[in-house]
C-alpha cells in the first residue's frame, strides 16, 4: 500500500497569479495633477476624479502613491494602460 506524503509549501499565499500586486505610480516633471488624475480615473476602478487629485497629491508629496492592489493579471494591465498613458511607473510589485 502506498502512503501519500504532504510536501511544505515553498510559495506562501499570495504568489503566483493571484494574491497582492502593486500598481505604483511615481512622481516625474512632465505630467500634470489634471493628467494623472484623469488617468488614474479612466483606467482604476473605483478612482473618481476627485480620488485621482488626491492620488497625484500624495504622489507630489511623497514621489510615489499605490494606485492599485490586487490580483496580477488586472495590475499588469492596469500597468500597462498607465503606463501607455503616459504616467511614470514603478515596476509591478507583490507584496
Amino acid at each position: 500500500m502506498s502512503q501519500t506524503v504532504e510536501l511544505p509549501r515553498i510559495d506562501g499565499p499570495g504568489t503566483g497569479l493571484g494574491g497582492s500586486w502593486r500598481v505604483i505610480v511615481r512622481n516625474d516633471n512632465h505630467n500634470t495633477f489634471d493628467h494623472v488624475a484623469h488617468t488614474l480615473a479612466r483606467f482604476i476602478p473605483g478612482i473618481t476624479l476627485v480620488r485621482g487629485h488626491e492620488i497625484a497629491n500624495v504622489i507630489h508629496g511623497s514621489g510615489q502613491a499605490i494606485v492599485y492592489t490586487g490580483e496580477k493579471e488586472p495590475a499588469e494591465l492596469y500597468w500597462e494602460q498607465l503606463n501607455s498613458a503616459g504616467l511614470t511607473m514603478a515596476p509591478l510589485e507583490q507584496g
